[in-house]
């Protein structure tokens, strides 16, 4: 689809942002406990892209899955034991990844400074330097959270948005969390980069519904494009780019294809057919560096959904077990 190149969209300029902080969480929580603690996150995410350039969208990810299930507290990183199926290994969670990232930022920040940073903190900060790999945006990320001690793959659908819902559905969703529509459409702008299972999606190319076996809100021509990614009966759960047009950018070229109906999942094209987060699509689409500035600030809004902090939770030794 060699046309997809007239809907580039602006790649988003650096810009420092220094989000309102709310609640307990604090910019610089660990500059005396162990002022080296970001740049370590920094430094295991800078490794992670040289290997894979590819890896900071699953990280972004990672972040979102967490904050939605029991708020931000590193759930999401526990692994299952005998007796629980944890977070992590719901069909909800298809295609996470990050996790060694992770794992590799902790054991070095715990030799640098025992018990003292959150497995959830560094998620956050991950994925704020995923941001700025992926899109050249920058934003100080509160910090201070604890890690939860719970993870279970029940909670996982009914708490995600799913990939089928419809704009009420979404919006119902995220202000469950205590996330504005505007926030939802915001951050809906991190399908810039990443990809998606073509089983989150086939739906929409083979078997809609009783009258349409396409979605008729799909550009023809990029289900095309997707019906040779993803062949309806393909032996494997291959994976699609978000974005067509600028796959590892982050970047409001989202907006654009969904202007033009090449939204991947039914849950981002909803966004430019509703009509009550229309305007959003196309402010977003119109005007990039006032959407890197909200995607920044929805960023943080979203990072203390649901947060442990103080006594509450603790400062997992490993982010995968318990202490």
């Amino acid at each position: 689809m060699a046309n997809l190149s007239a809907y580039l969209g602006f790649v988003l300029v650096i810009c420092l942002v220094s989000p309102a902080i709310s609640g307990p969480l604090k910019v610089g929580f660990y500059q005396k406990k162990c002022p080296s603690a970001e740049a370590i996150v920094r430094e295991s995410v800078q490794k992670a892209l040289a290997a894979d350039p590819g890896a900071a969208a699953p990280l972004i990810r990672l972040h979102f899955h967490d904050c939605f299930v029991r708020g931000c507290d590193g759930s999401i990183l526990l692994d299952s034991t005998k007796g629980n199926t944890a977070e992590k290994d719901s069909m909800g969670n298809l295609g996470i990844g990050g996790f060694e990232v992770i794992d590799d930022a902790k054991a070095k920040i715990e030799a640098r400074c025992p018990n003292t940073v959150s497995c959830a903190d560094i998620v956050a900060f991950a994925a704020r330097d995923g941001v700025r790999a992926t899109g050249g945006l920058r934003y100080d990320v509160p910090s201070g959270r604890r890690d939860g001690r719970v993870s279970l793959a029940s909670e996982v659908i009914e708490n995600l948005p799913g990939a089928f819902f419809d704009a009420a559905q979404l919006e119902a969703n995220f202000a469950k969390k205590g996330l504005s529509l505007r926030d939802m459409v915001t951050l809906s702008g991190a399908h810039s980069v990443g990809d998606s299972h073509c089983s989150q999606f086939t739906k929409r190319l083979y078997s809609f519904n009783a009258t349409c076996s396409q979605d008729p809100s799909l550009d023809p021509g990029y289900a095309r494009l997707l019906k040779t990614e993803c062949p309806r009966n393909g032996p494997a759960d291959p994976t699609v780019p978000f974005d067509p047009v600028t796959p590892k950018v982050l970047d409001n070229a989202y907006y654009h294809n969904l202007k033009s109906d090449r939204g991947l999942l039914y849950s981002d094209q909803v966004l430019w057919d509703a009509p009550s987060t229309r305007g959003f699509v196309k402010d977003n689409a119109n005007h990039p560096s006032a959407w890197a500035r909200r995607f920044a600030a929805a960023m943080v809004h979203m990072g203390s959904v649901e947060v442990l902090t103080g006594a509450r939770g603790e400062i997992r030794r490993s982010c995968r077990v318990v202490n």
